[in-house]
């Protein structure tokens, strides 16, 4: 728990917004005005999980191909909670599209993409699905978490190109966001470890 919090309220600090907390350092204490990175609190986890796994005198991959595979349903409740706040809403979308929507708290109360319903589909729904399928068969060490890794900046990558983009530390970009730009080492992370995986024994 202290591993999402910390790590999500930092990662939004150092990613997203630096020069705001820099000239108001004192406003990363204040959490209940929202602000909060899953990339942060991803490593935040990550941390948590090292230390979890030292104390326990356990593999800290071990552990990690234990919890990957049902993150993506606490991710999917996330992402509803987002939808449900009217906050991340997607980029404006052609007026013609069925499912586009409009979110008030926009202010331009244009039609735009249910982004966060997108994140639902694919980083909670269908990646836990993918992860469930893969870790029915036993796995080397490192195998799962190379998956999701793998699975979920993929999918990351893609929904991006559907949300509004946030400033982030190299400003506003409608071809690459933050988002897809944290999300490569993920990627890259997922496979080196995945590769690492097949060369051992399940």
């Amino acid at each position: 728990m202290l591993g999402v919090i910390l790590g999500g309220r930092l990662g939004q600090v150092i990613f997203y917004e630096p020069g705001y907390y820099l000239a108001n350092p004192l406003e990363i204490l204040a959490v209940w005005k929202g602000g909060m990175s899953f990339h942060g609190g991803f490593l935040g986890v990550a941390l948590a999980l090292v230390l979890w796994a030292r104390k326990n005198k356990l593999a800290w991959l071990t552990v990690t191909d234990f919890v990957v595979p049902l993150v993506p349903l606490g991710l999917a409740a996330g992402r509803i909670g987002n939808f449900i706040n009217g906050e991340l809403w997607g980029r404006v979308a052609d007026p013609s599209l069925p499912w586009a929507m409009i979110f008030p708290q926009s202010g331009d109360m244009q039609p735009r993409h249910p982004s966060q319903l997108y994140h639902v589909g694919l980083e909670g729904l269908a990646l836990f699905a993918l992860l469930w399928l893969w870790t029915a068969t036993p796995r080397a060490t490192g195998a799962a978490s190379g998956a999701f890794l793998i699975g979920y900046g993929t999918f990351r990558f893609i929904t991006e190109f559907f949300r509004e983009p946030d400033a982030g530390i190299f400003g506003q970009s409608y071809s690459i966001s933050m988002g897809q730009w944290l999300s490569l080492p993920m990627i890259i992370v997922g496979i080196t470890l995945l590769i690492m995986a097949h060369r051992q024994r399940p």
